[in-house]
């Protein structure tokens, strides 16, 4: 039986960094060098894989959206030649990109595993060896056709997850969504909600930098304040709300908020908990911004919410739509109270 073979796109990240003086720094062609004294990335049952390294490599803290597009590019440009894709990445704004990605690849049938490392790959006890091998095995064997990231033997649906830890290997987590598979003694697949079906030619949707406001309410905060973010050319505002939803009652913050719908701004309203979902049908305090205009994000995460953003901003929706499609579930990064 033919080998499946799998591209990886190198795009910067702890993995690829060489020790100096300095400390960590990227050196371009030293994941490749480490790659080759490593036999178990050669065995039989391991597919064959190409690097395309990226130049030049990037801190993920440096991530723009220009660079989203640039990563959907390549894999654009390279999706009929190979059977599956491993995008390597620095751990800081990984989950954000793989959100990215998951909206801006449509229809699309292969594929596509986010990893990287806390530790680089030369180093004794680095954690990138284990998450790239794996990655690169099931992109290969057990492949599940969306845009995941896997992280300490667990594969989760890339727009579902969080950075949860600074420093730990068990850096990430996916609070409302369990994860696709799981990389113990044996391979287990997890009943996760499915993404919506798609069919079609493969696409890659456009994405622009969007000016996009965040305003985490807080105890004593000034309606002045989210004033203020508004008044810049802001085209949507995440609420990083209470609980369920919740946010102050004060007259001054919600007629603020509700002019700036008025004004076709699209405020979503997040909560700052971990787990759990808006339902601003629950309190009073969520009804009255319902009642502002402000829209539900759901259970989405953070980082989806902004890439989503992002993403439909740099269509040609009108704000109606957008408002819409912000609370539907395009790529499977929300679920509803009744899933």
């Amino acid at each position: 039986m033919q080998k499946k073979s799998i591209y990886v796109v190198y795009t910067g990240g702890t993995i690829g960094m060489q020790h100096s003086s300095q400390g960590y720094i990227p050196v371009s062609g030293h994941l490749q060098q480490q790659l080759t004294k490593m036999p178990e990335f050669h065995r039989p049952e391991m597919p064959t894989f190409t690097i395309r390294e990226h130049h030049p490599l990037i801190d993920s803290s440096d991530i723009s959206p220009d660079d989203w597009r640039i990563i959907a590019k390549d894999i654009y440009q390279n999706y009929h030649d190979y059977d599956g894709f491993v995008i390597l990445h620095g751990t800081d704004t990984m989950a954000f990109t793989a959100s990215a990605l998951s909206f801006l690849f449509e229809n699309l049938n292969k594929p596509i595993i986010v990893t990287g490392s806390q530790i680089p790959l030369e180093a004794l006890r680095s954690d990138g060896q284990t998450n790239l091998l794996n990655a690169l095995y099931l992109a290969a064997n057990y492949p599940i056709n969306e845009v995941s990231l896997f992280f300490n033997n667990k594969l989760f649906r890339g727009n579902r997850t969080i950075k949860a830890h600074a420093d730990g290997f068990d850096a990430f987590s996916s609070p409302n969504c369990a994860p696709l598979m799981e990389a113990g003694i044996n391979i287990r697949t997890f009943k996760t909600n499915p993404i919506p079906v798609s069919h079609g030619e493969f696409v890659v949707n456009p994405i622009t930098s969007q000016p996009i406001g965040v305003v985490t309410i807080y105890p004593g905060l000034s309606s002045q304040v989210v004033e203020n973010i508004l008044m810049q050319p802001v085209k949507a505002l995440i609420l990083r709300s209470y609980g369920v939803g919740n946010a102050p009652q004060r007259t001054d913050l919600l007629k603020t908020l509700q002019e700036a719908t008025e004004r076709g701004i699209i405020v979503v309203n997040l909560t700052q908990c971990i787990s759990g979902r808006v339902n601003m049908e629950g309190y009073a305090t969520g009804h009255s911004l319902a009642a502002s205009g402000v829209i539900s994000g759901y259970d989405m995460t953070f980082e989806a919410t902004l890439t989503k953003l992002h993403y439909l901003l740099s269509q040609s929706y009108t704000t109606e739509e957008i408002r819409h499609l912000m609370q539907q579930n395009l790529r499977g990064e929300l679920s509803y109270a009744d899933e």
